[in-house]
Order: structure tokens, then sequence, then C-alpha cells
């Protein structure tokens, strides 16, 4: 029984590290999808989207929080004058029917 826990113990770590790189790849794949799709002036916006990930929680952000990026915002939303375009939210829906079977993938590596 103690071995059969160890190994249900090292699979859960081997579970969370699949999931992880998984959300890698899905992020990855919003963050570059976003970069394309945003409107090119200075390409400021294409070469400062990032993401950012809280391991413990399984969390990945994509945006961007540059003090002078602040206008990606107007841009995604629009104004009065700018119309919008949107690029983080139809690049999420994109990735949303991805990312289960990129963890699928990911664990079957995994356990292997």
């Amino acid at each position: 029984m103690e071995r059969v826990q160890d190994q249900l113990g090292n699979l859960t770590v081997e579970i969370r590290a699949a999931a992880f790189k998984a959300l890698q790849e899905s992020a990855e794949a919003v963050r570059s999808q976003a970069a394309s799709n945003v409107r090119v002036d200075t390409r400021n916006l294409q070469e400062s989207v990032k993401a950012r990930f809280e391991n413990s929680r399984l969390r990945a952000e994509i945006g961007w929080w540059d003090a002078d990026d602040l206008y990606a915002a107007l841009h995604e939303h629009g104004t009065r004058r700018i119309p919008a375009n949107p690029v983080l939210g139809p690049a999420l829906e994109q990735e949303r029917a991805r990312i289960g079977d990129r963890i699928k993938e990911q664990v079957r590596r995994s356990t292997r």
C-alpha cells in the first residue's frame, strides 16, 4: 500500500507538471495570436504582449503590463474615435477549444 501511495504522489507531481506545460503552450498560442492580430503602428503592442504564470495555481495571464502600453485597452475595447479591435478575447476563445487536448497529450507523455 505504501508503494502505491508513493506512486500516486509522484504521479500527481508529474500530472501537475504536464498540466503546467500545456498551460504554457496555450498561453504562448494566445500571446502569439494576439501579437499577430493587434493593430500595428509602432509595433510596440506586438512586441510587448506577454504571458505571466502562477505555477502554484496553474494560472496564466496574457496581456500588456507596461505603463506605456495602456492604450492597448483602448484598441481592445474601442473609444468614440477608435473602433474596437479585440485580439485577446478572440485568441482566448480559439485556444479554449484546444487546451483540453493539450493537457491530455502532456499527461500521456509524462506517464509513459
